[in-house]
């Protein structure tokens, strides 16, 4: 590809996720942290759990993405009674054909919002594995793909809070980040007080993004450049994490790869073609809090990842980026 194609190509994408970022930016008011790294994980093609209080915009979040871009849209509410079934779908005997067929379940979308993700028990929660792996799903032996591109965005509230199930490594290691949404500054929840956005059903966006752009945006990312030097950076990281005494593990491999593919799409989100240092450390508490795991566990949910995040900064401190 020549230079002049690929800085054409990355203009395009920086323009159309520009869009993205401005629209969303009218249903969710002073969030604008959060939106970016939204965009990342769309971006990297990686799939993304927002963890925080109920009733600050978790929700609404994933509704103004999906209304922001042409793609296919489904919403499955985790419950502690819903099977894998109901998310996956299941083969029915058709009578007519005699013979059974598929009927795909709501995970067949490019966006899949799994609300509360952590309400299901984990046998449900487990029939996500499959697909945010390899987006296809498995059911009598044959296999389906859900299709490109393909995003799973869930939702959960603290697991110390009644009636939820903590969701397990193998889980929380296939999404590339996980962020909180935090309360609105005061200015911001004057503006909603004063607008009334109570909800995610009164919206009004439109899609400026096509689900092309958004197919050709993640196929850009790996073309970004990554130097040698921010590789080692990467890797020092991730082998830092294996060392350190407080975590029970450290991040995996699979861990190192996202915070690499990660940085990629942030330097796409900012026009770039090429990685810089701080697009690493912009991306680690998202990207590899969530895989850690402290040693010497407390019980209370919130304080361990507040703990987890002070050792990473530590980590980050005691290891200079390259020139």
């Amino acid at each position: 590809m020549s230079e002049f194609l690929q800085a054409e190509r990355v203009a395009e994408a920086k323009a159309a996720l520009g869009r993205l970022r401005t629209n969303m930016s009218r249903a969710i008011l002073g969030k604008e942290d959060v939106i970016e790294q939204l965009l990342v994980c769309l971006a990297a093609g990686g799939h993304l759990l927002i963890e925080d209080l109920p009733g600050v915009g978790k929700t609404t979040l994933s509704y103004a993405l999906a209304r922001s871009t042409d793609c296919a849209f489904s919403r499955i509410q985790f419950t502690s009674d819903l099977l894998p079934s109901d998310v996956t779908g299941v083969a029915i005997y058709d009578e007519a054909r005699k013979e059974f067929v598929f009927k795909p379940g709501p995970v067949f979308a490019n966006i899949v919002l799994a609300d509360e993700i952590n309400r299901a028990p984990p046998k449900t929660q487990s029939a996500l594995l499959e697909v945010m792996d390899r987006a296809r799903v498995t059911v009598d032996g044959e296999s389906h793909a859900v299709g490109t591109p393909f995003m799973v965005f869930a939702t959960q509230n603290p697991v110390d809070y009644e009636g939820t199930f903590p969701l397990p490594e193998s889980q929380m290691d296939r999404f590339l980040m996980r962020l909180r949404m935090g309360y609105p500054q005061h200015a911001d929840e004057i503006e909603i007080l004063r607008t009334a956005r109570s909800g995610y059903d009164a919206l009004s966006l439109s899609p400026v993004v096509t689900r092309a752009e958004v197919s050709a945006i993640q196929a850009l990312v790996p073309q970004v450049f990554v130097e040698d030097s921010i590789l080692e950076f990467i890797l020092s990281i991730v082998a830092a994490t294996r060392t350190e005494t407080e975590f029970r593990a450290g991040a995996s491999v699979r861990g190192g790869l996202a915070l690499r593919t990660a940085a990629q799409a942030r330097a796409l989100v900012n026009g770039r073609d090429f990685v810089l240092p701080d697009d690493v450390t912009e991306l680690v508490p998202s990207v590899l809090a969530h895989r850690l795991a402290l040693a010497r566990q407390s019980g209370d949910a919130l304080e361990e990842r507040r703990s987890v995040g002070a050792h990473l900064k530590r980590i980050l401190a005691a290891l200079p980026p390259p020139a």
